[in-house]
């Protein structure tokens, strides 16, 4: 597959650049529609997990959160630790709980959670007890696939059924729950290493009706029937990419569109796509927002309820701790696309405080000390949905500065 990748400028006359300039003055200048108000709620502003998921886990009919070791009731945040996440061995600044994705693994109607860890190389699922709140939940391992970032529930195949798709730098792979009961079984798909690197997302790129897996280096398309070879197609460079990497058509031309931010560096970009004379995807780079660095984890919900869903990011604290601007004020932020203007306007969720008195050694920060208390961000997850059933979404966001909740007060 011909691979092309073209800038995102475009060339005006002079005389063009001096009639807008005549025409428009600064009050003049068209403004983006007002944003909605969030209030901002504290679960844990001493939590250093960076996954979270959200669910049922207690059968009361209210939403919890668990991130870490403990399980967060509703609606008063009571937590339940139950069970023990170690700090990793090479770097203490990091906990062995990189991904925490609800599902009802063995089909006894409680959630259960997805993991998985970066330094342990491990995935697995932790089981819901049930019962005494405090009651210890057992890890069972899945595979030990390699390092990885973290990990999102996605049905893959269309069947109906979520899988688990992790981002293991090494391999790309993924795993389908096969069966609950008598015994778990879970299916590894193995696509190898081709287009492995920091970063994974799904999409149907070549609009066939099929999820195809995104990587940093390119995407892999899934076959149309059965067990066959997921081809590779090596179309695009997206650097060292944020999780999830979005695949969705932005400006409403029925293409797929491509949308990441930079997990290590600044930068939240899409990618394009149009045909080209030949018949050929041609993939062109735009710039969301260029603001902020480390742009992890990304989210598309409709929190207004109408309309084209959102995109929902922000920075996650000391992604690494002497990166670019990894002291700098934490931010959430939400951006809607406008197709009859073409552009991203950005709304803000939280802007926080930097931490100008973080150590230089990058071995003596730590988040919790270096900013300041109540600063929240995006971590390796975002759980986008409607906590208190009042019908718009809210946002749970986990990081290494605590664990907070913002409700959607609407407009």
């Amino acid at each position: 597959m011909l691979f092309r990748m073209m800038t995102g400028l475009k060339f005006v006359s002079l005389f063009s650049l001096l009639a807008v300039g005549a025409c428009l003055i600064a009050d003049e200048k068209p403004k983006p529609p007002s944003g909605l108000r969030w209030k901002m709620h504290t679960v844990n502003d001493q939590s250093p997990y960076e996954a979270c998921g959200t669910a049922d886990f207690n059968g009361d009919g209210k939403l919890d959160i668990f991130s870490g070791d403990s399980w967060y009731q509703a609606p008063n945040w009571v937590r339940h630790q139950v069970r023990q996440v170690p700090a990793s061995v090479p770097n203490p600044h990091y906990y062995e709980d990189f991904s925490d994705s609800p599902l009802d693994v063995n089909g006894d109607g409680r959630p259960d959670i997805v993991t998985c860890n970066y330094f342990g190389k491990r995935v697995g699922w932790v089981e819901n007890p049930g019962g005494d709140a405090t009651k210890p939940w057992i890890e069972h391992e899945i595979d030990t696939p390699g390092n990885m970032e973290t990990g999102e529930l996605v049905d893959i195949n269309g069947d109906g059924k979520l899988d688990f798709l992790p981002n293991t730098g090494n391999v790309v792979v993924w795993y389908e729950l096969t069966a609950q009961k008598p015994t778990v079984t879970w299916k590894k798909h193995d696509l190898g290493s081709e287009g492995a690197g920091h970063g994974v997302g799904v999409g149907d790129v070549n609009a066939d009706g099929k999820i195809d897996l995104i990587t940093p280096k390119g995407w892999y398309e899934q076959p149309l029937k059965g067990e066959g070879k997921w081809v590779f197609h090596a179309e695009f460079e997206l650097g060292a990419a944020g999780v999830f990497i979005h695949g969705r058509d932005v400006d409403g031309d029925r293409l797929t569109d491509i949308v990441w931010g930079m997990g290590h560096g600044f930068g939240l970009h899409w990618l394009k796509q149009s045909q080209g004379s030949d018949g050929q995807r041609v993939w062109t780079k735009h710039n969301i927002d260029e603001t902020f660095s480390q742009v992890h984890t990304l989210v598309f919900a409709k929190l207004d309820r109408q309309g084209e869903p959102a995109l929902i990011t922000g920075k996650r604290v000391y992604a690494h701790e002497t990166e670019p601007g990894a002291t700098d004020a934490s931010v959430v932020f939400y951006y809607q696309f406008d197709r009859k203007m073409g552009v991203w306007n950005k709304h803000t969720i939280f802007h926080g405080d930097p931490a100008p008195n973080a150590p230089q050694e990058a071995k003596d920060r730590w988040a919790l000390k270096d900013f300041p208390r109540g600063t929240a961000g995006t971590g390796l997850q975002m759980s986008a949905v409607d906590m208190d059933g009042d019908g718009d979404i809210d946002l749970v966001c986990p990081g290494k500065s605590g664990l907070y909740w913002f409700e959607n007060l609407g407009k």
